[in-house]
């Protein structure tokens, strides 16, 4: 049989050339061309004779698959800027979002109640399901793709409110059937962020129910777990025990022990996943990998302070007896909540990120204990007053260890996220102090993990950035550099890629992605934005075109 000539080969939009391809799968790398067609990877061979509009000489660097980010946050953000720098000048291709409060549904009382973080980036909610979400960031262009779950704290406050109440069986039917929209519409999965008021006041049945509907639709359950200090291990038997109730896989969003008295307990909560994969439960991890975590201020508080929603917190922290009990409740050890203060070494553990008050703007990047002396508090108190300034600020928390974080990184099952919305040093977004995670996850794992301490071979991390999450969200025809697939694409110097984010300066972008690709088209290119925006939004297993 006669093999047809090389010019014979179909012209290809382009061709990287030189590189050593590490094609997602853990495998080592090997030479190869790679030709580009219509947005999908068309083949991987010698194509040095192919026709092509465009040759990209890799030069020697790594060639892989785009990068998947299992926890992004930028539903509202990729609003502001379609480009999502942040997130490319990392190698992200694709991101999961929607943590327990999802984009959607939504109604004109969650709007409301809302308003303020609308109000700060600017943005008309004119969405009321994922559907027309959808259709919104489609119409608009995107740079990189996105997928999304429906939070199980979104479908409850659609039909709850923010109050601590249990839903009678007919609420729950109402729930269900958001859930059951949401998966027609295109999410890929249901999830929680059980630390958060109103996710608290979700008793573990209702969680099975709406778990169960996103399951039919092929959907996974994904969640910040109800604990994850000192009762962790029964926080994880909740998870898997929702996983087996309703048939539906679980991963567990950035794991982690938090809090001093915990550190030296991953060992255990990785022996405890380890059983339960052994034992046939389909679980798995991500993790950002750096010490320091980053959440809403306002979870400082006990989850019955939150009851009603916003005003009514601000109201409680404002009552002299109410904040009294707030504050023994916050001196009291307790395993019945995810207790932060008891967890933080002191008062200069907690770094201020965003604030959405301008008054507030110059204590970005301050640590409470800076503003307890500023303000001449305690700084218990501190912490009060400034949350009835600003109840939606966010802040970075120092309370991981090291070896910790390194182990959870190291296991086979665990991938990475990023768990922070796309953001950009310019603009509205660029007034915000994030943490360095931002800006910075995926390179400083290559830089800091694989090439400083390795800890993890390139070949594993990138692994970890790729085929493990694709797999995870069944993105079958993304995540490995194959004939066929879409063509996210990285290439970068394994020796050079670093991120530049620090705590106290993180608006800066991660340097060594010399091009990315998403869907055939550059979006990095030459180590520069293009402000293509050839994203896709990544619909789940139960979309109904």
């Amino acid at each position: 049989m006669q093999l047809p000539a090389q010019s014979a080969l179909p012209a290809f939009d382009i061709v990287i050339t030189n590189g050593h391809i590490m094609d997602g799968t853990g495998s080592p790398w090997y030479s190869g061309d790679v030709g580009i067609r219509d947005g999908r990877i068309a083949a991987i061979s010698n194509l040095s004779a192919a026709a092509c509009k465009r040759t990209i000489d890799a030069g020697g660097k790594v060639v892989a698959p785009g990068f998947i980010d299992m926890l992004g946050q930028s539903e509202l953000t990729i609003l502001v800027d379609p480009r999502v720098p942040s997130k490319i000048f990392q190698g992200i291709t694709s991101e999961i979002t929607g943590e327990g409060e999802s984009i959607a549904p939504l109604n004109d009382a969650l709007i409301r109640d809302d308003r303020a973080g609308f109000e700060h980036y600017k943005i008309t909610p004119d969405w009321r399901t994922y559907r027309q979400y959808f259709a919104r960031i489609e119409k608009q262009g995107i740079g990189i793709n996105v997928a999304d779950y429906v939070g199980a704290a979104q479908v409850r406050r659609m039909v709850l409110g923010d109050n601590d109440v249990q839903p009678t069986p007919a609420q729950l039917d109402e729930m269900k059937a958001l859930v059951r929209d949401a998966m027609k519409d295109g999410a890929v999965g249901v999830s929680t962020a059980l630390q958060y008021a109103p996710a608290p006041y979700a008793k573990t049945e209702e969680l099975i129910a709406l778990a169960s509907e996103a399951s039919k639709f092929g959907g996974i359950y994904a969640t910040h777990m109800r604990d994850e200090s000192n009762s962790v291990l029964d926080a994880i038997d909740e998870a898997l025990s929702i996983g087996r109730e309703a048939h539906i896989p679980v991963e567990i969003w950035h794991i982690k022990v938090a809090g001093k008295k915990n550190w030296g307990r991953m060992p255990e909560v990785v022996a405890k996943i380890n059983a339960a994969r052994a034992a046939g439960a389909d679980v798995s991890a991500d993790t950002y990998a750096y010490t320091a975590w980053y959440n809403d201020f306002s979870a400082f508080i006990p989850p019955w302070a939150h009851d009603g929603g916003t005003e009514k917190l601000v109201e409680r922290l404002k009552d002299p007896a109410t904040r009294e009990r707030i504050r023994k409740d916050l001196l009291t050890p307790s395993n019945s909540w995810d207790n932060e203060w008891e967890e933080i070494p002191g008062p200069d553990a907690i770094m201020i990120g965003a604030v959405h008050n301008p008054k507030l703007l110059p204590l970005e990047g301050k640590r409470l204990s800076e503003i307890a002396k500023l303000w001449n508090k305690d700084p218990m108190d501190a912490l009060f007053d400034f949350l009835i300034e600003d109840p939606s600020t966010g802040v970075a928390v120092f309370g991981m260890s090291q070896p910790d974080v390194t182990l959870a990184l190291q296991q086979p099952w665990v991938s990475i996220d990023n768990d922070s919305e796309g953001t950009s040093p310019e603009g509205i977004l660029g007034q915000a102090h994030p943490h360095p995670r931002a800006y910075g996850t995926f390179p400083r794992i290559l830089s800091k993990y694989v090439r400083e301490e390795k800890v993890l071979t390139l070949e594993d991390a990138i692994r970890k950035f790729s085929a493990l999450p694709a797999q995870r969200m069944r993105l079958t025809d993304r995540g490995v550099l194959k004939a066929g697939m879409w063509a996210d694409v990285v290439i970068f110097d394994p020796a050079t890629v670093r991120d530049r984010a620090t705590f106290d300066n993180p608006n800066q972008f991660s340097e060594g992605m010399e091009y990315v690709l998403v869907n055939g088209v550059p979006v990095i290119d030459q180590g520069k934005m293009t402000g293509a925006l050839p994203g896709k939004v990544l619909r789940g297993l139960g979309y109904v075109p």
